[in-house]
């Protein structure tokens, strides 16, 4: 269990509960006649057990602690002006927005629950995207196709991949030998893509491969079939994923529909 001071400093480093979003309740404690509500204790209590903490007299007691230092802190803020400074006033403003934009979000997710048939397209769509098959390759990028053509005639006369590697300007395959490791054909730009797959293993593209990037000389080392995570193993971050499309979908409709002068 955590010692005393090691919940207080837990609770003064991660607490993000605003004293302003807390409306008047009966009384938790109170400060040099100042009255600390029990709803705000309350939330402070919850908020530990949520991080996994348990419900104790130990974390009462730390609670407690924490919430009087708070407020005499408070109070010497306040006795100081600090309350009245434009600044300050304006990120007390900036973090009471954010818990009830925090709230509400949440509240939204909650209201709008995606439905695990939804997540079930989605990973089935991902993995049709992927395809049945990874491929191993290496690849020498250069900047002329000129460049592109002398590499192809060397590799015809017997002259090694790997070596050959050193001229290219991808930095992070370059003193590799060229190796781009195990990928699906989805995760390179689409002429690389259509080049790699028609090669067969232990071929070469003999005609220089044209992208964004420059040209390629592309050598297939080897192919597996694509082994996929199971469904539960990748749900939590396919729902992280969609109620973040959920939410920016939703911003997106409120600011269609609002009036900005």
């Amino acid at each position: 269990m955590q010692k005393l001071t090691q919940i207080v400093a837990a609770l003064a480093i991660g607490a993000s509960i605003s004293v302003a979003a807390i409306a008047a309740d009966k009384t938790f404690v109170k400060v040099n006649g100042a009255a600390i509500p029990q709803n705000l204790a309350d939330a402070f209590i919850a908020e530990q057990k949520a991080k996994g903490a348990p419900d104790s007299a130990e974390l009462r007691n730390a609670v407690r602690e924490e919430l009087i230092r708070r407020e005499l802190l408070l109070q010497e803020a306040k006795k100081a002006g600090l309350d009245k400074k434009p600044d300050v006033a304006a990120q007390a403003e900036a973090a009471k927005q954010a818990i009830l934009i925090r709230s509400y979000v949440q509240q939204y997710v909650q209201k709008n629950p995606i439905k695990d048939d939804e997540l079930k397209a989605e990973y089935e769509k991902i993995k049709a995207q992927v395809g049945s098959t990874e491929y191993k390759a290496k690849h020498i990028l250069v900047k002329e196709e000129a460049e592109a053509k002398t590499i192809v005639d060397n590799l015809k006369k017997g002259a090694k991949f790997d070596e050959l590697a050193k001229q290219s300007i991808d930095p992070g395959s370059k003193d590799n030998g060229g190796d781009l490791g195990w990928a699906a054909p989805s995760n390179y730009v689409k002429p690389f893509a259509d080049a790699l797959t028609a090669l067969g293993k232990g071929k070469y593209t003999e005609t220089p491969v044209k992208s964004e990037f420059g040209y390629h000389v592309i050598m297939l080392e080897d192919t597996r079939p694509t082994t996929f995570p199971a469904f539960d193993e990748v749900k939590p971050r396919l729902l992280q994923q969609a109620q973040t499309q959920q939410i920016t979908k939703m911003v997106d409709s409120l600011r269609a529909k609002a009036k900005v002068e």
